[in-house]
């Protein structure tokens, strides 16, 4: 008996059209969910708190520094130099399924043009314990070694941008999900990670939680003229970021304190 077989024309066409379909509708499209691996750090200020001003500019107590992550590509370090910038945090993780594809470009450039640098991880409490993200981190360029040029650590915990804004975590949950990452990451390296958050995410998502005041540098994220309400028990911050559209790289963000006071934070 013969086979009887699509005509080749009508399969090249059906395949075509899958095809262009497929190219043609980017991952949660239909959703507006980001891909994973893509978010950065202070990804959801703007959306969740907006943007007020500027800080003034020419307080010499504060040392001007930026942050930047794979989706700038590669870093024009001597042009940020020039204008000022002397100390640079790049993205190394996300997740335990995400590294930096421009990290060796943006974390050793900024250390070879004389920059004060550090790496930062944004967490997904959602996906794997604090302890397996610390160790991933670690892992992937967010360990430390005490060169004058190498800043601790950072763990970005902010708005989730693949879903709910908390994660799906209680305020306890997740307060111990942080410590095992913070726990984790001064075993391994001996050094307090500085926490880079919001105050109203801070206060949503782990009931204005301040146990970790006492340990972890705090890096607040604030785009207006000044940096607000702090998150519970810190009364000062190390560091601000205080807006998403600087000069050369966008994210742009003050150091409490002059160079000097950098350095000692990289020397622990």
């Amino acid at each position: 008996m013969p086979v009887h077989r699509p005509a080749p024309t009508l399969v090249t066409g059906l395949l075509a059209l899958l095809l262009a379909t497929v190219s043609l509708t980017p991952a949660h499209a239909d959703t507006g969910i980001p891909a994973r691996g893509s978010a950065y750090m202070g990804m959801g200020v703007l959306a969740h708190d907006g943007q007020s001003g500027t800080p003034k500019s020419g307080d010499a107590t504060q040392t001007e520094g930026v942050d930047v992550a794979g989706y700038q590509g590669n870093v024009a370090w001597s042009t940020l130099l020039s204008s000022g910038v002397k100390w640079a945090y790049t993205k190394a993780t996300e997740g335990t399924y995400y590294t930096n594809p421009y990290f060796t470009q943006q974390y050793n450039g900024s250390y070879d043009v004389g920059m004060i640098r550090g790496a930062y991880h944004f967490a997904t409490p959602d996906t794997t314990s604090g302890a397996t993200q610390a160790n991933y981190f670690v892992d992937h360029g967010g360990g430390w070694s005490r060169d004058g040029q190498t800043l601790p650590g950072v763990l970005d915990i902010e708005w989730n941008p693949y879903g709910a804004a908390c994660y799906g975590k209680s305020a306890s949950g997740m307060v111990s999900w942080i410590a095992d990452f913070l726990n984790t990451y001064k075993a391994r390296t001996g050094r307090d990670a500085v926490i880079y958050t919001a105050t109203s995410w801070w206060t949503d998502c782990t009931g204005n939680y301040s146990g970790f005041a006492a340990g972890n540098p705090l890096w607040i994220a604030r785009y207006a003229s000044d940096v607000g309400t702090l998150p519970a028990g810190w009364s000062y911050y190390t560091a601000w970021q205080y807006t998403s559209s600087g000069p050369t790289v966008g994210d742009h963000d003050k150091f409490n304190g002059a160079l000097d006071r950098v350095i000692a934070l990289a020397n622990g």
